[in-house]
């Protein structure tokens, strides 16, 4: 065990310390911070996929139902909903974009048929000059009968508070909580998560513009990228153990070299066996230095390198 600890007494060195904290960290960092990520992300992205493809074939429902539900699993539901846009509630969401060119997404307060108002996604509209919004025409009026998805609230920047340009109320997200603090509108929140959701139109329908579309039925490469993390994390300390392990080698192999060989007794020199002289030039002297190897050598032997 002692002669076991002293081979082993290298690693407390601290470039040896050093190494050995760099990959406990990065194989802890693998385990439980980025594959759990990215696979996540992957379970997330199915589930998104699979609401979708059921919503697909599932018939609409009047979202009146869906009001103040439990709002688990309601995200890209098909729905109807019966009554009037409210005149002057157009808001306008910025860094948008209809296919490749900048655009506005247009959001316009609507009241239900039992009195709920509910925020309703238009569509795009593309922006003029890349930057500025075109003139929105507003929607029409009377009894409508539209037909939309629910869509989950974005959420809102605090750096990024909505703003009053171009004659147009403008936020950066679509989010039900804070449109109805632009609109002095008591929206109702569609059950889908904790800041509630909106209606987003499907093409063809009254007031509609360009339809948002919709996400691709692709899980994504996030469970390959949790997998290729996990192997990392694996990787990382058996790189670590294989360098030990020839560090141990190579030093074994430098303490077999530097022990002296015991003394053999000389046999007598046969006449074939003697070293040449003067008069016989065919035999030159064999070199009798034997040099210790280089540091390039020693190196290149530990580390598999090729020698110079």
């Amino acid at each position: 065990m002692s002669s076991l600890f002293r081979r082993l007494t290298f690693l407390l060195r601290p470039s040896w310390v050093i190494l050995a904290v760099v990959v406990a960290g990065f194989a802890y960092l693998c385990f439980s911070v980025l594959a759990p990520w990215q696979l996540g992300k992957n379970t997330t992205t199915s589930e998104r996929n699979q609401r979708i493809a059921d919503s697909v074939h599932a018939d609409p429902v009047d979202v009146s139902t869906m009001l103040g539900g439990p709002g688990r699993d309601t995200e890209w539901r098909r729905v109807t909903a019966d009554g009037s846009y409210v005149p002057d509630s157009t808001v306008l969401v910025r860094l948008r974009h209809l296919g490749q060119d900048p655009a506005f997404s247009v959001l316009t307060a609507f009241t239900l048929d039992d009195g709920r108002t509910v925020l309703v996604d238009r569509g795009l509209i593309a922006a003029v000059n890349g930057s500025r919004p075109p003139q929105v025409p507003a929607p029409p009026s009377g009894k409508q009968h539209l037909q939309a998805r629910v869509r989950a609230s974005e959420g809102t920047v605090d750096t990024k508070p909505p703003m009053t340009e171009d004659g147009y109320r403008q936020v950066y997200s679509i989010d039900t909580q804070q449109d109805s603090t632009v609109l002095h509108l008591p929206l109702t929140p569609i059950p889908t998560n904790d800041r509630g959701g909106y209606l987003q139109l499907d093409e063809n329908q009254p007031g509609a513009f360009a339809p948002v579309p919709l996400p691709q039925l692709d899980a994504g490469p996030y469970l390959s990228y949790g997998l290729q993390w996990l192997a990392f994390g694996i990787m990382a300390p058996l790189g670590l153990g294989y360098f030990v392990y020839a560090e141990i080698r190579a030093r074994r192999r430098e303490r077999a070299e530097s022990t002296p060989e015991p003394a053999t007794p000389t046999d007598p020199i046969s006449p074939t066996d003697a070293p040449p002289t003067a008069t016989d030039p065919a035999k030159p002297a064999a070199p009798t230095t034997n040099k210790p190897p280089t540091n390039e050598a020693r190196l290149a032997d530990r580390y598999g390198g090729t020698r110079r």
